[in-house]
């Protein structure tokens, strides 16, 4: 798996032929989904299906989204995808305390197998620190947008600005990856799709989550440095090791160390183009 993932396809579980599909996309990630995407009637199918496609390695990293802990089916879903020797990582979907993270790492999965936190609640997002620092194998947070517009009755997409800043914020503190940012509803909506991953980029988000092929080159170009960025960092770069430290470019632009460690992830980007 690329160092910068920037791609994460869902596609549900009782649908092998899309899962198929998605995992010859070009995703970096494909996330099979065996939640909200499935109908209760057809869970134990869909759960049989992912443990079947995991019984081998897979061409791309998958993730497995289980049922909320609270829910009937997550302890069969745990018993029937977490041994597969395909998974890579399991999907924790609203996800409201560190508890829940620890009780599955200790007790659920077999040791080490990366967890990624969802968050979807008001409360989920209040406990976005603690839930990222809950066990060494938390490899990642981030947000459920449907979800947590409905607890929170959010009519307008600003509304969750802040609530995606905290949730950014409480990764980086607590060491992890920039989150992927939330899946845009409208598979049709490539421009508003490019503009909101645009906003999501300034925000500090890295990736994103898709419901649709089409949507993954949109992402891809959205959060890929520009050629106006890389020159930029190139420069940065070049002049650091040069004189390190401090110091002001001749365009009068001032660097320090942040400055030249950001540039350098944008090169590391780059390398994706």
């Amino acid at each position: 798996m690329t160092a910068f993932p920037l791609t994460w396809l869902y596609a549900p579980g009782d649908r092998p032929p899309v899962v198929a599909k998605a995992l010859t996309s070009g995703a970096d990630i494909v996330v099979v989904d065996l939640e909200d995407a499935v109908a209760p009637d057809r869970k134990a199918y869909a759960r049989a299906a992912t443990a079947e496609l995991l019984a081998e390695l897979p061409p791309v990293p998958v993730h497995v989204r289980v049922n909320a802990l609270d829910s009937p089916w997550a302890g069969q879903d745990f018993a029937a995808v977490a041994p597969a020797p395909g998974l890579c990582a399991l999907r924790l979907p609203k996800i409201t305390s560190p508890a829940e993270v620890v009780r599955i790492a200790q007790h659920a999965v077999p040791t080490g197998l990366p967890l990624y936190a969802l968050l979807e609640t008001a409360l989920g997002v209040e406990q976005a620190y603690a839930v990222a620092t809950a066990h060494p194998s938390l490899r990642g947070i981030a947000l459920g947008e449907a979800d947590l517009r409905a607890d929170l009755g959010v009519r307008d997409d600003a509304g969750l600005d802040w609530s995606r800043s905290r949730v950014i914020t409480a990764a980086r503190a607590a060491g992890l990856p920039p989150p992927a940012q939330s899946v845009h509803p409208d598979v049709r909506d490539l421009e508003g799709l490019a503009a909101s991953c645009a906003h999501g980029r300034a925000l500090g988000f890295l990736g994103r989550a898709a419901i649709h092929p089409r949507q993954l080159p949109v992402i891809e170009r959205a959060f890929l440095p520009t050629e106006e960025e890389i020159e930029q960092a190139e420069t940065i770069v070049k002049a650091a090791a040069a004189e390190p430290g401090a110091q002001a470019l001749p365009d009068g632009r001032f660097i320090d160390t942040a400055v030249v460690t950001a540039a350098q992830r944008t090169l590391s980007l780059a390398r994706r183009r």
